[in-house]
């Protein structure tokens, strides 16, 4: 009798080895090797027997698309592009405790009102799930609870009558019992996606699957669930803070990098229709080494306040600590500003923060920051009622970014009086009437506006 294979799979990046060892070659991580059955697979390939002919049709078709599904909630809808397309995979991912399972509470409610909405929870019993909708004030709505975790029961109970909306809360819980491994496990986590994905495009209807994540904030299981599903929501925000992040990183009917605002209150999680206003209600506007940039998250033009704090240093490295930008990035634009102005601030401590746990990644923060650095620096404050954004070069050029006249119509709504940005050559440059704009071309006209001697 043939000895069966077995093979060891990390549970981090999902690379095989054939026998165990502390480390995983293929992502370094440790003590993440766990033995599992490997599939059976035909080792000799496809045989000569030939398969179905496979069926090709045309870019359009006779028949009409089903409409997207809302959620109810606006924020939400926004950030899949638009409500649910029907027989779609939404993964959603976050932190522990950030609210995952409170909004998608909030979705199963209000969809209920539209058609059956199944929410089947892993870790959760059905009397805990009815204590957290009384407390969110929806334990009225008709949701039908279920507890289960094996994926057979599950596909079995949603094939026989199928939901408007189904939701599993989480995929780490699942299991298949064809698998000899945990459930959690790598095997685990893809085949039973797999099946659900399957089981939700043949019937058509969405399916929202709750995700775990990784100390590193990844998603937890094989980087393959990612590629599987049609949509990849994270869940983004301090819980020190009262704001929640939803931002889409993967969306095959939408726009990426899209994101909603929402606000965590007693009754749940709150939309936040104005996230501009928001993020600036607390700025203190005569207080030096504070900038406003105007960014886009997504289509949304967006404003948020970006504080820096330069002070001496006493030690022989100076620190530097960053909250919601990239520190590789500071680091440029401070070695921008003291080789191309002539500013000396590398021998100082640098702190900057972006307001509201917000984090920012394009790079046409550049102008707002060295504003801030400068601003901190010089103790001038920032011209009341300006707002920033511009790509800083080595060289210390301003160049262009996109979507300016969306940022300039989001900064005068806010009643802003100035804006500093690049010089747009080539562009419209129509902007708006009650806002004065000032085109640079170099960060140096910029140091000039926190010159005390000038």
């Amino acid at each position: 009798m043939a000895k069966a294979k077995i093979q060891f799979t990390c549970q981090e990046c999902g690379a095989t080895a054939p026998k165990w060892s502390g480390k995983c070659e293929g992502c370094g991580a440790w003590n993440t090797l766990v033995e599992e059955a490997p599939l059976d697979t035909t080792p000799k390939g496809l045989s000569s027997t030939k398969g179905r002919r496979v069926q090709f049709v045309g870019l359009e078709g006779e028949e009409k698309r089903p409409p997207r599904r809302s959620s109810g909630i606006a924020e939400f809808d926004r950030v899949l592009g638009g409500g649910m397309v029907p027989g779609s995979a939404i993964l959603v991912g976050g932190e522990p405790g950030i609210g995952k399972s409170t909004i998608l509470m909030q979705v199963a409610a209000h969809m209920s009102n539209k058609g059956r909405v199944a929410y089947i929870s892993g870790e959760e019993a059905v009397d805990q799930l009815r204590l957290r909708a009384s407390r969110l004030g929806l334990d009225k709505t008709t949701v039908e609870l279920a507890a289960a975790t094996n994926v057979r029961d599950i596909i079995t109970t949603l094939d026989e009558s199928p939901p408007a909306v189904a939701i599993i809360d989480s995929i780490q819980t699942m299991f298949v019992d064809s698998q000899d491994s945990a459930p959690g496990s790598v095997s685990q986590v893809r085949t039973s996606a797999q099946e659900l994905i399957k089981l939700s495009k043949r019937k058509g209807f969405p399916v929202l699957l709750v995700g775990h994540v990784t100390k590193d904030g990844q998603i937890a299981g094989p980087r393959v669930l990612e590629h599987m599903v049609d949509t990849v929501l994270y869940f983004e925000g301090d819980r020190s803070h009262q704001f929640r992040i939803l931002r889409a990183v993967k969306n095959r009917f939408g726009a990426t990098d899209e994101i909603g605002v929402f606000e965590m209150s007693d009754a749940g999680l709150v939309e936040v229709t104005n996230p501009s206003a928001l993020f600036l209600s607390e700025r203190d506007q005569e207080v030096s080494g504070s900038a406003v940039f105007s960014g886009m998250e997504g289509t949304r033009p967006m404003l948020l306040e970006v504080q820096a704090l330069v002070s001496p240093s006493t030690l022989a490295t100076p620190r530097r600590a960053v909250v919601g930008w990239d520190s590789a990035r500071l680091a440029m634009v401070m070695a921008v500003i003291e080789t191309r102005c002539g500013v000396a601030i590398g021998a100082n401590d640098v702190y900057l923060n972006v307001a509201g746990g917000l984090r920012v990644s394009e790079p046409a923060c550049d102008l707002a920051v060295a504003a801030a650095l400068l601003s901190s620096l010089s103790g001038i404050a920032v011209p009341n009622g300006s707002v920033f954004f511009g790509e800083v070069g080595l060289s210390g050029e301003i160049r262009a970014v996109s979507h300016a006249e969306a940022r300039l119509k989001e900064a005068a709504k806010l009643g802003f009086k100035s804006a500093i940005t690049p010089k747009r050559r080539g562009q419209a440059k129509a902007g708006t009437k009650d806002l004065n704009i000032n085109e640079i071309g170099h960060l140096a006209e910029l140091a000039l506006m926190f010159d005390s001697e000038g």
